[in-house]
């Protein structure tokens, strides 16, 4: 069958089964609305937060980080994965057992004040619309290529069927849906992961395949995979970080904590019925996000050399008769002269898949030399042996731009895999990018309607206005995020890692402490949210713009870009968060200590015994 019909076939056939869970599954008061009336089985649970978890950063951008950056790329892994055992371990039960269901309604109770509260819905939206727009990038890349229509058509598709589901259904809805989204997800993973992993080591397994030698060879991959990027003008891959190392550390303490801090995430352990259940469906969820993560780093060592096989016929990989791709062991162990006239692609003879690419825009090739012939390398290079040989072969310039949100969604099409592959993969990018806005939309949505709308604003309100005024700020959200994701401030996963920072920086010490310190006050949480939240967005607009509007950034009124220890915006969560520790414990100092009811709550939290029910969802 064509590629393009099998892809409308599939992604159809997921969107209905989509539609029809969330039919099913309609959220007819504000408990299914909140937390699926909490009684969602902890496995069911652990593959629904799984797939909450696993975003278009995870599926779509990560690899593609990863491939791009090497072994710097590997901060995505140990921040995402190490912040959720974080979660799990050390927020979740307390934050459970405590009884709130969302972050502003625990921290309103804990510190005592509506003020903070207030702050908390704040720090929460601006974490959570920050992150949709990722998703909505990602959305826009994979129906820009899979359903042949422009990236902004893409985004109102996406914002049109998650409306669908998630407005209608809330999180009953969100969580059997989910559910399905995460079957689909990880079958598009591993599946073109296998093949590849197969095609180029001959071990079915991606994990081993990446520390294996290259079939017919005994040269290893990412043995291969470092000769060819350092001939090329690139970082060593299997060493690279991105800046420095306090940077790269920074940045995966953001990361980290920011994951911590999400509350679209802790909003899933209200669904089980029990703390333990909530344990437990914390261990299946890292199951589950494991055999995605464990998985990525191979998915972006293989596509990077396929795609350098693909430009470059010195690398050593080539087509069969039937079209597949093959590994040809001569040319690997002789490594062969990259610089060659004959060795880069001839343009018009570029593979179909490139073809396809190219009309999304986030493929392009421009022929600086006239020689008809692709040159991909890195022409910022300071290497001066790289420089001559790229002066003797006559290359003017990289001529090819490729955006790293498209690594794992071309990468089937790249190792030249049947079409059904590439069409399951298509419909794992878009269920990855729905299934986080969805969850993401529902912690924005709870927040205005529950937590400022019930808590500050109109105690008094009616359970189905409240359930009215949910589905409102839900729709107001997917307009929103919408809009912002048809003008992103970088890479999907660069943008989520935004997010994180500013969950990092205003609601993770707060949670943290409103945990583990009787004596805590709302004043110190109150300043510590925002004096981390306004440091950071300070520094993050200045690079980025404000509200990521292009055009108004002012990096060099701070002196210029990364100027505070050559740390980037995304990394910069992590310095807003120890902003905030700090003033939160020095304006602790000149309040008055809790009440003793609050002190005896928190101490009672942290006892591994009991469970109040569910508060607050009626």
């Amino acid at each position: 069958m064509e590629l393009q019909t099998l892809t409308y076939l599939v992604v159809g056939a997921s969107f209905a089964i989509y539609l029809g869970i969330a039919a099913w599954a309609r959220a007819g008061s504000t408990s299914e609305f909140y937390v699926a009336g909490g009684g969602v089985h902890p496995v069911t649970n652990g593959m629904a937060t799984a797939a909450d978890w696993m975003s278009a950063a995870s599926f779509i951008s990560m690899a593609g980080m990863i491939s791009n950056m090497g072994y710097g790329g590997s901060l995505f892994l140990m921040g995402w994965t190490g912040g959720y055992v974080l979660l799990a371990m050390l927020l979740a039960p307390y934050l459970r057992k405590f009884g709130k269901f969302t972050v502003p309604q625990f921290i309103g109770d804990r510190y005592y004040s509506k003020t903070a509260s207030t702050v908390a819905v704040v720090c929460l939206l601006a974490a959570s619309i920050t992150y949709v727009i990722g998703q909505m990038t990602g959305v826009g890349v994979a129906f820009s290529r899979f359903l042949n229509v422009s990236s902004d058509t893409g985004i109102y598709i996406g914002m049109a069927v998650v409306f669908a589901y998630a407005v209608f259904g809330g999180m009953k809805g969100i969580t059997y849906t989910q559910v399905a989204q995460y079957i689909v997800l990880i079958l598009a993973y591993l599946v073109p992961a296998i093949f590849i992993s197969l095609n180029l080591t001959g071990n079915p397994l991606p994990q081993l395949g990446l520390g294996s030698n290259i079939s017919g060879t005994d040269v290893g991959l990412l043995q291969k995979l470092d000769l060819v990027v350092k001939d090329l003008g690139f970082d060593q891959y299997t060493t690279s970080v991105p800046g420095s190392k306090l940077n790269m550390f920074m940045y995966t303490l953001s990361l980290m904590i920011g994951t911590a801090g999400l509350p679209h995430v802790i909003i899933r352990f209200f669904t089980v019925p029990r703390v333990a259940d909530a344990r437990y469906s914390a261990g299946w969820a890292l199951v589950f996000i494991a055999l995605l993560y464990t998985t990525a780093p191979a998915v972006g060592a293989m596509a990077k050399l396929n795609l350098h096989g693909t430009v470059n016929s010195a690398v050593g990989l080539g087509q069969d008769a039937e079209g597949h791709m093959i590994v040809n062991p001569e040319v690997i162990t002789a490594n062969a002269d990259l610089y060659a006239p004959e060795a880069s692609l001839n343009y018009a003879e570029r593979p179909d898949w490139m073809k396809r690419w190219e009309t999304t825009g986030l493929l392009k090739f421009t022929d600086k030399n006239g020689d008809g012939r692709i040159q991909y390398y890195n022409d910022k290079t300071a290497n001066p042996e790289v420089q001559k040989r790229v002066q003797e072969a006559g290359w003017q310039g990289n001529e090819l731009e490729v955006n790293a949100d498209i690594i794992v969604l071309a990468n089937p099409e790249i190792a030249l895999l049947p079409n059904w592959v590439i069409a399951l993969v298509a419909a794992g990018g878009i269920a990855a990018a729905l299934s986080t806005a969805a969850g993401l939309l529902l912690a924005i949505s709870s927040a205005v309607s529950h937590d400022l709308i019930k808590n500050v604003v109109n105690p008094g309100i009616s359970e189905k206005n409240e359930l009215l005024a949910g589905k409102l700020s839900m729709v107001a959200a997917i307009v929103l995020a919408g809009y912002l994701g048809l003008n992103p401030p970088g890479f999907a996963a660069g943008t989520v890692a935004l997010a994180f920072g500013i969950a990092a920086s205003s609601l993770f010490p707060a949670i943290m402490m409103g945990i583990f310190s009787t004596r805590m006050s709302k004043e110190g949480a109150i300043w510590g949210m925002l004096s981390g939240l306004l440091i950071t967005l300070f520094y993050v607009f200045a690079h980025k713009g404000i509200m990521f509007m292009k055009g108004t950034e002012y990096v060099d009124l701070i002196g210029g870009p990364n100027s505070f220890f050559g740390i980037t915006p995304e990394a910069f969560g992590a310095v807003g968060a120890m902003i905030n520790f700090g003033v939160a414990f020095l304006v602790n100092k000149f309040s008055k200590e809790p009440p003793h009811h609050i002190q005896a709550l928190v101490e009672n939290v942290r006892v591994p015994r009991g469970a109040q029910a569910v508060r607050g969802a009626h």
